[in-house]
């Protein structure tokens, strides 16, 4: 099972949460989220565990654990839902919905020379 691990202090590394979760079972793989521009982390990341019940047992009892101060979030991570057919916002190549981008009329209308 995915678990998706948030709110985390920005000094806890990979092994910090590793150790931490083996105390339920077995961990395939811990990955913290980092930021693509600087490199730093962004107080996110994810715990793979195989046995689903172990994985359900940490969730329950690390969810709101206070580490550095910090009360974490532990939650089955939800599959990433690919969306191809993105409309306007930041690096959006559609031009969001109807008449956006400053035009109101019609192409032919702009290409025809009329005002």
């Amino acid at each position: 099972m995915k678990i998706f691990v948030a709110s985390l202090p920005f000094k806890l590394e990979e092994n910090d949460i590793r150790e931490t979760f083996e105390e339920y079972g077995e961990v395939s793989s811990v990955k913290l989220v980092l930021d693509k521009e600087t490199g730093k982390k962004k107080g996110f990341g994810f715990v793979e565990m195989p046995d689903d019940e172990q994985a359900r047992k940490a969730i329950a009892d690390l969810n709101g654990l206070e580490i550095y101060g910090r009360a974490i979030a532990v939650a089955q991570a939800e599959e990433k839902v690919q969306n191809n057919n993105r409309r306007g916002g930041f690096g959006g190549n559609r031009g969001g919905g109807f008449n956006k981008g400053g035009y109101s009329r019609s192409y032919e209308d702009r290409n025809s020379g009329e005002e």
